[in-house]
C-alpha cells in the first residue's frame, strides 16, 4: 500500500483539487489500494479558528465568515462535481455547516470557547475537503470512499494537541481496511477520544495522521505532498538559492523538524521510524521531481552539513549564581518546574563551570517559566546564591544539522568564520555529543542574514556571492559598474565570485532590492526612480536590509556620505572607497574609523585615496608590518598636475595644458581644486598617517603654486579667462628649469616629520625627471631600501585606473568575507 497526504495549498481550490486528482490517478494504477490523507483547504482552519474568536468575544460578525468559508467550498463543489451528481456533496456540506453555525451560536451566546468545542469547529475542515474530494474522484469513475479518521484514529482528551492511543489506533485501522478496496480519502489532523469527542493533533497533524495509517497498514511508503521539491537545504522564503535535499535519515528528517523546518511535522516520523517505512517529501505542481527521501539508511553527500533550520522567534532565560555550582539536583528542580506548567524547552546550555544554565522556550512561555523557576528558587535567591532569572526576547535559534558534521574537523570553524565576517553575534551555543546538529542563539533581526550566510558557507562554498550598495555615480561609479559588467563571467568563472548590486544612489534618488538588480539597466534605471534619497536614507535601508557579505561602495566626493561610515562599520558592513575626505579629517576621526573597523572584523578599504589604481597604502602597510623603518616619502600623487607639467611646453602654453586635462576629466569641475595643491597635501597626510603619525591637515606645510589673483577668482570662468595672461609666469619657471637641465615636478614629501607639498625642480638622476602623461610616482626611502629608494609608478588621473583599483579591493573583499 502507498499512503499520500496533500496539504492546504494542493487543495486550496477546484483547479488544484482537479490536479492532484490526477495525479492520484496516475499513482492507482500501480497501486489499486491508495490512501489520501488530505488537509483542509488552504486558509479554511485559520478561518474557523477566526470565526469561532469573534462569537466567543460575542461579536455578531462571526456569520460572515463563515458564509465566505461556505461559499469557497461550494464553489468547488460546482467545478469539481457534475450537476447530475451533485446532490450527496450538497446535502453533506450543508448539513456541516448547519452544525457549525450552531455550534458557533452557542459559543457567541455563552461567551466561552473551550478547546474541546475548538477541536470539533476546525475539524469540518478536513470533514469537508475529504468528502468533496472524494465525490470528486468518483465523479472521475475512480473508486473512492471518503473515511472519517475520528472513527479509527482514537486519542487522549488533551484538545488541540492530542495524543493518539496507539494500539487501539492500529487494530481499528486494520480492521476498518482489511475488507475495503479503492481509493480511501482519509480526513487529516483530526481524530476522537474513547468518548467520541472530536480531537485534533496540533497543526500539521495531517502528515502525523498519514503516518500513523501508514505505520498501521505496513506501507511500502509514505509521501507528503506539498508545494516544495522536498526538504530544501534551508527556507526557500528566506534564502533563495535554497536546493531540494535528494534524502535525508530520520534522525536527520527529525532534527530539521524540530528546528523549524516547515516541509514536515515533527511527531510524523516516529511511527514510520518505528515500523522503517520510507517517507517521501514531494511537489505537488512539480510531480515528476523526485523530492527528498527519509529512511533508515545513511547516504552520501557532498556537503558537510544537510541543512540549516531555525525557529524564528524564542525567549532565552538564564538561571545562574553560584549557589548551582556543584549542586546536585539544581537541573531537575529547574526543569520539573517548567514541567508542571507544561512549558517545553527547545534547547538548553550549560558552561562547565556550571555557574550559569541558559534555556529557550516559546516567547508566550516567557514570563511564566520565570515566575515559576523564581518561585522554585525563592530561598536561594532570597539567600544571595541564585540571581533572578534573567530574560532575554527577540531571539532565534539557528540549526545546522547533517551526520556527515560527526568528526569532520572545521565545521564549527566555518560555522563562525561565516557568521563573524557578517558581524553575527552568537549569544548561546549548543551542540549535542552525537554532532548531529549545532544550535545558536542569535538576535532575531539577524536570523536570515545568519542563515544566508551559512547556506552560502556550507552549500555554496564554491561560489562566493556578496551583496554590494553603491554610493555616487559619477564618472569613477559609472566606470566601475562598466567594469564589474566586464568581468563578472570571467570572475564566476575563475574565481567563483558572483557579485549582486542590491543598493545604488546618488544625491537626489535611491534603488535598492534584496534579490540584486541588473547592472546593465541601474543607471538608466537609477535616473528613472522616483524614490527620493539622502544618503543617510540609503544608508538606513541598507542596514535595515541586513544582508550578508555586504560591501558599501563609496565612489562620490561627498562629506555627507563620509560621515555615514562608522554607522555602516558598526553595522558589520565593510567599506571601499576612493573618497579621500574620511580619512583626511582630525585624526580622532580617523583613528575612530580604524578602531571601529578593527572591533567589528570589518574591512575599511581605501587604496585608491592616494595612488588611484596604484598599490601604494598596502605597499606601505607592508613595508611596516615586516619591520621595515621609513625614513623618506617623496611622491607626485596628482595625476591631474602630472599631466599639466608634462604637457607643458615651449610649443604648449600653461593654460593650453589646464584646458586640455580638464577636457581629459583629469581634473576636478573646478580646476583650482587641483592646482590648489590640497587634494595633494590630503593624500600625504593619508600616507603620513598609516605611517603612525599624529598630524592633521594643518601640518602640511602647501607652497601655492598659482598666483594670488588666481586663487581669488570668483568663478571658474573668470579663473579660465584670467589664467593665459599669467602663462609668462609660467614659462619663465620652465625656461629657469631647463637652463639647469632640470624638469618641473609638483612634489609632496615626508621627512624628518615634516610634511611638504611644492613645486620644485628635478635633475636628470632624480627617479621623477622622466615622468610622462599623467603618470604618479612614489619613493620609499626605508632602512631596507636605503641606496634604492622603492618606487611605484603608474597612470594616477582618470575615472578608468581609479575604478580598477576599486574594483580591486571589492574582489579581494569578496574573497575574504565568503
Amino acid at each position: 500500500m502507498l499512503v499520500q497526504k496533500y496539504g492546504g495549498t494542493s487543495v486550496a481550490n477546484a483547479q488544484r483539487i482537479a490536479h492532484v486528482a490526477r495525479i492520484i490517478s496516475g499513482y492507482r494504477k500501480k497501486n489499486p489500494d491508495l490512501m489520501v490523507v488530505v488537509s483542509a483547504f488552504s486558509g479554511v482552519t485559520d478561518a474557523l479558528i477566526s470565526a469561532s474568536a469573534i462569537a466567543a468575544n460575542h461579536n455578531e460578525s462571526y456569520p460572515e465568515i463563515l458564509s465566505e468559508i461556505y461559499f469557497k467550498h461550494r464553489e468547488a463543489v460546482r467545478k469539481l462535481i457534475p450537476a447530475r451528481q451533485r446532490k450527496r456533496t450538497d446535502t453533506q456540506l450543508r448539513d456541516n455547516f448547519r452544525k457549525i453555525h450552531d455550534t458557533l451560536h452557542g459559543v457567541f451566546l455563552v461567551r466561552e470557547l473551550s478547546p474541546r468545542t475548538l477541536d470539533y469547529i476546525i475539524s469540518f475542515g478536513e470533514r469537508c475537503s475529504a468528502f468533496i474530494i472524494a465525490e470528486h474522484l468518483k465523479s472521475k469513475r475512480i473508486p473512492a470512499h471518503f473515511v472519517d479518521a475520528r472513527l479509527l484514529v482514537k486519542t487522549d482528551d488533551s484538545f488541540g494537541e492530542a495524543k493518539p492511543d496507539m494500539n487501539v489506533t492500529r487494530k481499528n485501522i486494520r480492521e476498518y481496511f482489511s475488507k475495503l478496496r479503492g481509493v480511501k480519502v482519509v480526513t487529516g489532523f483530526i481524530g476522537a477520544t474513547m468518548n467520541d469527542e472530536t480531537t485534533t493533533l496540533g497543526r500539521g497533524g495531517s502528515d502525523f495522521t498519514a503516518a500513523i495509517f501508514g505505520a498501521a497498514l505496513g506501507a511500502k511508503e509514505i509521501e507528503i505532498w506539498t508545494d516544495v521539491d522536498g526538504v530544501m537545504t534551508a527556507d526557500p522564503r528566506k534564502v533563495k538559492k535554497a536546493f531540494s535535499i535528494p534524502s535525508l535519515s530520520y534522525e536527520e528528517a527529525m532534527e530539521m523538524s524540530h528546528f523549524g523546518a516547515k516541509i514536515i511535522y515533527p511527531p510524523t516520523i516516529q511511527p514510520a521510524y518505528e515500523r522503517s517505512i520510507p517517507l517521501r517529501i514531494k511537489n505537488t505542481f512539480n510531480p515528476m521531481f523526485p523530492g527528498t527521501l527519509i529512511h533508515r539508511k545513511r547516504t552520501h553527500s557532498d556537503f558537510p552539513v544537510r541543512g540549516i533550520s531555525s525557529i524564528d522567534d524564542i525567549a532565552l532565560l538564564s538561571l545562574q549564581g553560584s549557589g548551582i555550582v556543584g549542586v546536585a539536583g539544581i537541573s531537575a528542580r529547574l526543569f520539573g518546574a517548567l514541567a508542571s506548567v507544561k512549558i517545553n524547552v527547545m534547547l538548553i546550555t550549560q558552561g562547565s563551570s556550571e555557574h550559569i544554565i541558559s534555556f529557550a522556550v516559546r516567547p508566550q512561555d516567557a514570563v511564566l517559566a520565570q515566575m515559576v523557576i523564581d518561585s522554585e528558587f525563592k530561598l536561594e535567591t532570597a539567600a544571595g546564591m541564585i540571581e533572578p532569572v534573567k530574560r532575554e526576547r527577540e531571539l532565534s535559534i539557528v540549526a545546522v544539522i547533517g551526520e556527515n558534521m560527526k568528526n569532520t574537523p572545521g565545521i564549527s570553524g566555518r560555522l563562525f568564520g561565516a557568521l563573524g565576517k557578517n558581524g553575527i553575534s552568537v549569544i548561546a551555543t549548543a551542540q549535542g555529543s552525537s554532532e548531529l546538529n549545532i544550535s545558536i542563539v542569535i538576535k532575531k533581526k539577524d536570523e536570515a542574514k545568519a542563515i544566508n550566510a551559512l547556506h552560502q558557507a556550507f552549500f555554496l562554498s564554491d561560489i562566493k556571492t556578496c551583496h554590494l550598495f553603491l554610493a555616487g555615480t559619477g564618472l569613477i561609479g559609472k566606470e566601475l559598474i562598466r567594469q564589474m559588467l566586464k568581468q563578472s563571467s570571467h570572475l564566476m568563472r575563475n574565481q567563483r565570485l558572483e557579485f549582486v548590486l542590491a543598493g545604488i544612489c546618488n544625491s537626489r534618488t535611491m534603488q535598492l532590492s534584496s534579490e540584486g538588480m541588473q547592472m546593465s539597466d541601474a543607471l538608466k534605471n537609477l535616473s528613472r526612480s522616483k524614490q527620493k534619497a539622502t544618503i543617510k536614507d540609503f544608508a538606513q535601508n541598507m542596514i535595515r536590509m541586513n544582508l550578508p557579505n555586504s560591501i558599501f561602495v563609496d565612489c562620490s566626493a561627498s562629506s555627507e556620505v563620509a560621515d555615514c561610515y562608522e554607522e555602516i562599520i558598526n553595522q558589520s558592513i565593510s567599506v571601499v572607497t576612493p573618497n579621500k575626505t574620511a580619512n583626511s579629517r582630525d585624526f580622532r576621526s580617523y583613528l575612530r574609523l580604524q578602531e571601529v573597523a578593527a572591533r567589528r572584523n570589518v574591512q575599511f578599504l581605501y587604496e585608491t585615496n592616494v595612488g588611484a589604481g596604484l598599490p601604494v597604502i598596502s605597499t606601505l602597510n607592508d613595508l611596516l608590518v615586516s619591520g621595515d623603518r621609513i625614513i623618506r616619502i617623496e611622491a607626485v600623487l596628482s595625476g591631474t598636475l602630472s599631466f599639466i607639467f608634462n604637457t607643458f611646453s615651449a610649443e604648449k602654453k600653461f593654460s593650453v595644458a589646464v584646458k586640455e586635462a580638464m577636457k581629459r576629466g583629469y581634473t576636478e569641475p573646478d580646476p583650482r581644486i587641483d592646482l590648489s595643491g590640497k587634494d595633494v597635501a590630503r593624500k600625504l597626510l593619508i600616507l603620513a598617517r598609516e605611517c603612525g603619525m599624529y598630524v592633521s591637515m594643518s601640518d602640511v606645510q602647501i607652497a601655492p603654486l598659482l598666483p594670488a589673483q588666481l586663487r581669488n577668482a570668483k568663478s571658474v570662468n573668470e579663473f579660465l579667462k584670467l589664467l593665459p595672461s599669467f602663462d609668462s609666469h609660467f614659462e619663465k619657471m620652465r625656461q629657469h628649469a631647463v637652463a639647469a637641465g632640470k624638469k618641473l615636478r609638483f612634489i609632496a614629501s615626508l621627512k624628518s616629520g615634516k610634511l611638504n607639498v611644492e613645486l620644485i625642480t628635478v635633475d636628470s638622476l632624480h627617479p621623477f625627471y622622466n615622468l610622462t602623461g599623467s603618470d604618479n610616482i612614489i619613493s620609499f626611502t626605508t632602512e631596507r631600501y636605503r641606496e634604492r629608494p622603492l618606487v611605484i609608478r603608474g597612470p594616477g588621473a582618470g575615472a578608468e585606473v581609479t575604478a580598477a583599483g576599486v574594483f580591486a579591493e571589492i574582489i579581494g573583499l569578496g574573497s575574504y568575507l565568503s
